[in-house]
């Protein structure tokens, strides 16, 4: 049997898992560094959906198990296939956090090592514009991708 592909990304945020657990789940905050828009707030067993500043579409989002201050999860369709993210948020300190990001899954091959390749690029971005706005104030995304919009 081949195994199947995920995606599996982590970075640090100096800032508490409170802080980053509302920046996942608050639309409005979302909109400061991700998404341009978001339909209601994450919570388990809801549907939201968001709007991305580079694609024309609203994405239904189904939320899954939510842990205050330690995990978001969400499934989404890529391609028409199902795919869950779970969001995991590990204090390692009063300050700081490390935040894991896994995304599954797809089959190993050609199709599945470009998702692969694209989705963990995608995440490690979500991961730098999260700390970029919550450590910095900055939006990282904002014009980050204007050039994919006039392709």
């Amino acid at each position: 049997m081949v195994p199947t592909l995920k995606v599996q990304v982590a970075y640090q945020i100096q800032r508490p898992a409170e802080e980053i657990f509302e920046a996942i789940v608050d639309p409005d905050k979302m909109a400061k560094y991700f998404i341009s828009k978001g339909s209601a707030r994450m919570e388990e067993g809801k549907t939201v959906y968001w709007s991305f500043p580079e694609f024309p579409d609203e994405e239904p989002v189904q939320v899954g198990k939510i842990e205050q201050d330690r995990l978001v999860s969400f499934s989404w369709k890529i391609d028409g296939l199902d795919h869950f993210v779970e969001i995991s948020l590990e204090p390692k300190g009063p300050a700081d956090t490390l935040v894991k990001i896994t995304e599954r899954e797809r089959p190993n091959d050609e199709a599945g090592i470009r998702w692969l390749k694209g989705n963990t690029e995608g995440w490690m971005n979500f991961l730098c514009c999260l700390k970029a706005y919550l450590e910095y104030g900055i939006n990282l995304r904002k014009g980050g991708y204007d050039f994919y919009m006039k392709k």
